[in-house]
Formats: structure tokens, sequence, C-alpha cells
């Protein structure tokens, strides 16, 4: 079995308190008839002038049995611990029921359990310290990957431990800063999407992010997995160095400008169009100017 964190980057020493460090941070995984896309920022901060590089991707593999990434989001403190527990820790149904861990689990749904288990332990652990300190117990975690005998799988784990499945009608969870890379990802992404292309919409949104948002920053890790494989080769470490990221920025950028450029201006003075934007609603009327202290407002 192999358990992959990354060397990417130069990690800062862990001189944060328990209650400071922060992970305004974008992670993405996608679902995909063909396999699973994780990407993840690995910027850290706890406050304007303490920004640190800690990784958010984990990676369990167990060649021809299983194969497991974990992204997290929140309290960096809580979600290394949840980490740290994760490998050990073991769930148990029954008295006398052999104890579940990530490495034995006979489905997906199972090892989210025992996912959620740690994230309990932790809370019962830290929480009402935390709480002392005016700090919320704050993480939110992305687990997926595939157990064989059975489908590939995606969670979205919270807080409290619960979490909820991806669907075909929602292939992808995001944790952190995810406003900004939202909408390639619904424009882009369905269960059909090849791998390729849903790693290259990843790159994207997660493009889109840095780019609009300081607490997000390099070095990126991404991983892509073919479904049924059990194990990958297909783990980059993305930093500003990187060719292809370099060229798919400058590409994206430049592309949507031209797009953008493309589209005809509203016409508002009655010019020629097939497109005209000052016509009258069918349902609603437009917006009433108010021009005396007497005018009611509704």
């Amino acid at each position: 079995m192999t358990v992959f964190t990354g060397q990417c980057g130069a990690a800062s020493p862990y001189t944060l308190a328990l209650s400071g460090p922060f992970t305004m941070t974008y992670c993405v995984a996608i679902k995909l008839n063909a396999g699973l896309v994780f990407l993840s920022d690995s910027r850290t901060n706890a406050g304007l002038d303490q920004i640190n590089t800690f990784r958010k991707m984990i990676v369990y593999e167990k060649p021809d049995d299983r194969f497991m990434v974990l992204l997290s989001a929140g309290n960096l403190s809580i979600s290394q611990s949840v980490r740290e527990i994760l490998q050990v820790e073991q769930l148990k149904d029954h008295a006398d029921s052999e104890p579940i861990t990530i490495w034995n689990a006979r489905s997906m749904f199972d090892a989210a359990r025992v996912l959620g288990a740690a994230i309990r332990r932790v809370y019962e652990r830290d929480a009402a310290s935390l709480k002392q300190a005016g700090v919320d117990f704050n993480v939110t975690l992305i687990f997926g990957g595939q157990i064989k005998g059975e489908g590939m799988r995606l969670f979205q784990v919270y807080s409290a431990g619960n979490f909820i499945e991806a669907t075909p009608e929602t292939p992808y969870f995001q944790a952190g800063e995810s406003k900004y890379g939202k909408p390639v990802l619904d424009r882009v992404i369905t269960p059909g999407t090849p791998l390729d292309e849903a790693a290259k919409c990843a790159l994207v949104s997660m493009d889109s992010t840095l780019k609009s948002n300081l607490s997000v920053g390099l070095p990126l890790d991404l991983v892509v997995y073919e479904a049924n494989q059990f194990q990958t080769d297909k783990v980059v470490c993305i930093d500003e160095n990187n060719p292809y990221f370099r060229m798919l920025r400058g590409s994206w950028g430049q592309k949507l400008r031209e797009m953008f450029d493309s589209i005809e201006d509203p016409m508002w003075n009655g010019e020629q169009t097939d497109v005209p934007l000052m016509l009258q609603s069918g349902r609603n009327r437009a917006l009433k100017k108010i021009t005396t202290p007497q005018e009611k407002l509704i």
C-alpha cells in the first residue's frame, strides 16, 4: 500500500498555533464515467502577513485493490489531525464485528464512514478547547476513489462527519473558495466528459480562482485516475514554471477576451440590430423612477 502526500514547494515550519491557520483554499474533484480528477492548491493563511504552503491532497493507493484521494479545506490543525487519525481509525458496527478501516473497507461508502468517525474523534478531543479560543470547528473534506468490487464514488464530508455523494446530476464537488471556478465547471462537465478534458476544465477553474482570490495560490496538486485501474501515475505538482499551465492561463485569458470582443454591444438609440436590448418585457414593467418626494415606493 502507498500513501502519497507530495513534497512539491517549500513547506513552512509548523509553528502556527492550534487555532491559527485557516486554509482559504480551493479544491475540486470530478467524477466521470471514465475516471476521477482531483485538483487542489496549497496556500494557507493565518492573516494577511502570514501566508504559508501546505498540501491539501493525500493519495491512498493499494494496487489492484483500492485507490482513494482526500482533499481538505478549513482549519489546518483540524484537517491535519483528521488525516493522521484516518490512517489508524477503526469503525465497529457491533462489539464482535471486524473493525473497518480505510484499508479493509469493502466499499467507498464504508471508507467514508471511517473518515466521518475520524472527524468526530478530533471533534471530541479539540472542539471544546477551540471554542474557548473563539475558533469554530471548521473542516470540509472531499473523499473519492474506487475499491475493487464496486464502481468509483465521490463524497463531500462535513464537520459533523456526515457526507453526501456525487451523482450524475452533480458530478463534481468543490471545497474552499468555490465561487470563482464554478461557472466553467457547470458549463463543461458532464459524466460523459473525457478525462483529459475534465483535467483541463479543472485547471481553468483553478486559474479563474487564482486570478480573483489571493488566498489561493501555487503550487497545485493534480491527480487523474482511470476507472478500474486501482492505481495511477498521473500525479503532478504544478508551479509557476509549468509549461502547460502557463500556456493554459495565457490561452484562456486571450480566448475569453476574443470571445467577449466578438459579442455585439447593446444598442440604446434605435440602431439597426437583430438582437435589440431595449424591448418591453412581456411579463414585467421597466423599473419605475422616483422623481418627487411625494411618490410612493410601492
